[in-house]
């Protein structure tokens, strides 16, 4: 073999074990993943209320490295209708894919039924940390949903633009 073939041999091998570890850290290193069982999720009325809802089989998957980094599966005793009735939509919901440790949240068949309309998405907390949702959705199903999305104020200042219109003053370790 000669030395040229060597060094693309090499060179593949390298990248397929960088493309390997990445996957890994990815899927598996960034993520915390557990199952909480019984627990609670909050809720923002339209008129900024927020309220906590009893719901179970709560699993998470959330990392450290991000404020995007968080999931969440869970059940509820409410239907989607009946809680439009009494909290603030989220505009534009986009569930974001998860790790794939936590097969429960699918964003691709969230994102179609969030489409469909057969399930609905509320504003969960605005501002989780600067510029950054907590979305939640709830299907027909009872099956619901949460993740971290990032809002209008965010998309500007980490674009480096100032805040739109109505917006709270981005933290100094943004700019």
């Amino acid at each position: 073999m000669s030395a040229g073939r060597i060094a693309v041999v090499a060179l593949l091998a390298l990248a397929v074990l960088a493309g390997a570890g990445l996957f890994y850290l990815e899927q598996f290193h960034w993520y915390d993943v557990r199952e909480e069982g019984r627990g609670n999720v909050t809720l923002t009325t339209a008129d900024g209320t927020r309220e906590t809802l009893d719901v179970t089989g709560l699993r998470i998957a959330e990392g450290d490295s991000s404020p995007l980094k968080y999931r969440a599966c869970f059940e509820i005793d409410a239907a989607p209708q009946a809680l439009a009735d009494r909290f603030a939509p989220y505009p534009d919901p986009e569930p974001t894919v998860a790790p794939v440790t936590f097969p429960c949240f699918e964003a691709d068949a969230l994102a179609s039924a969030l489409a469909s309309g057969d399930a609905l998405a509320f504003m969960g907390q605005e501002n989780v940390s600067y510029g950054i949702d907590r979305v939640v959705a709830v299907g027909a199903g009872g099956q619901g949903f949460a993740w971290h999305q990032i809002n209008r104020c965010g998309a500007r200042v980490f674009d480096g633009d100032p805040p739109p219109e109505g917006c709270p003053p981005p933290p100094a370790d943004t700019e």
